[in-house]
């Protein structure tokens, strides 16, 4: 079972990190984060990839197969007009474990069709080379949403407030934008202050296989708001590591999400040519939460918040009571 994890996982991710470098997430709608009242908030006509939409003016029975949309809509208090969701969110999201799950990578449209959802939100997982599928379901009267995978903390913010807007929720959509703005400001305040400037790896995906990212990566934005350098910022995207390159970067701190070990942390202390490595060597490898780090939503601050006590413990501490 852990075998076909890790191989689901370092799968979804290569589609991710393909379908994020080509299309540079040049997310389209006009959607902005201003108060707004709800009766003046119109319902969008483009999603979050540019396309025309036309939503229903009620929605009440819909289908997610996007992870981060799914917890979004769980915070509008929405979550109980899911019909289905993707095979990923019932581990992300309470209490879904009992509705259909759906491939996001293998759609039938058959299946959807069958849902009678007003509305599916996808990715450009579920959309890249599923042309036909998403024509029979748009045929049948199901709009289809896309919201792709966001390269910015900013355009994150923009996608929580899309999705809220979509269901007429605009003033949930403005609070839990407002916290996740406020949460990030927070930690900006005290990182701007910070002038040791540790060198920080971010794993997505261990040995033999390692994962990792550069510029024009919301986990790269994190990394810099809390003080710190990532040692592959010279790089774009998400990108392969070789096991050389990761030991030449000489990481003051190294980072994981990976949750298909059993101890992701560990398996990088044991790692035999990695003895000299200044993280390894004075044990500054520490796991942040794997849904909070790899979901481009506002609870992306949870992650915000491990990565900065992991890095920096004394500059944050004011952090370990929240």
């Amino acid at each position: 079972m852990k075998k076909l994890s890790k191989l689901v996982a370092v799968l979804g991710l290569s589609v991710v990190f393909g379908l994020s470098a080509c299309s540079n997430n040049n997310n389209e709608t006009s959607e902005t984060a201003e108060t707004t009242t709800a009766s003046e908030v119109a319902l969008p006509t483009k999603d979050r990839g540019g396309e025309e939409i036309e939503i229903p003016e009620e929605v009440d029975k819909m289908v997610s197969l996007v992870p981060s949309v799914t917890q979004v809509i769980d915070d509008l208090g929405r979550k109980d007009q899911l019909v289905a969701v993707d095979t990923q969110s019932p581990a992300m999201t309470k209490d879904i474990d009992e509705l259909p799950q759906i491939d996001m990578m293998a759609v039938d449209a058959e299946t959807l069709i069958s849902l009678n959802p007003q509305v599916i939100y996808v990715s450009d997982i579920s959309l890249h080379g599923s042309e036909n599928v998403w024509s029979q379901v748009k045929d049948a009267g199901i709009t289809v949403v896309n919201v792709p995978t966001s390269n910015t903390i900013e355009d994150i913010a923009l996608d929580v407030q899309f999705i809220a807007n979509t269901l007429q929720e605009h003033e949930k959509g403005q609070e839990l934008v407002d916290t996740m703005n406020k949460e990030i400001d927070e930690i900006k305040e005290i990182g701007e202050t910070i002038t040791d400037k540790k060198k920080v790896l971010f794993e997505i995906s261990a040995l033999p296989e390692i994962y990792s990212f550069g510029k024009g990566v919301y986990l790269n934005e994190m990394i810099e708001l809390v003080g710190a350098e990532n040692v592959l910022a010279d790089q774009e995207s998400w990108i392969p590591v070789t096991e050389e390159a990761a030991i030449a970067s000489k990481p003051d701190v190294i980072l994981t999400n990976v949750n298909y070990l059993d101890d992701a942390v560990q398996e990088i202390l044991d790692r035999g040519n990695w003895k000299d490595v200044p993280a390894v060597k004075n044990e500054a490898v520490f796991y942040i939460d794997n849904a909070a780090s790899s979901l481009p939503n506002h609870h992306m601050t949870k992650a915000l918040k491990e990565m900065a006590l992991a890095i920096y413990p004394d500059e944050y501490q004011s952090l370990e009571n929240e």
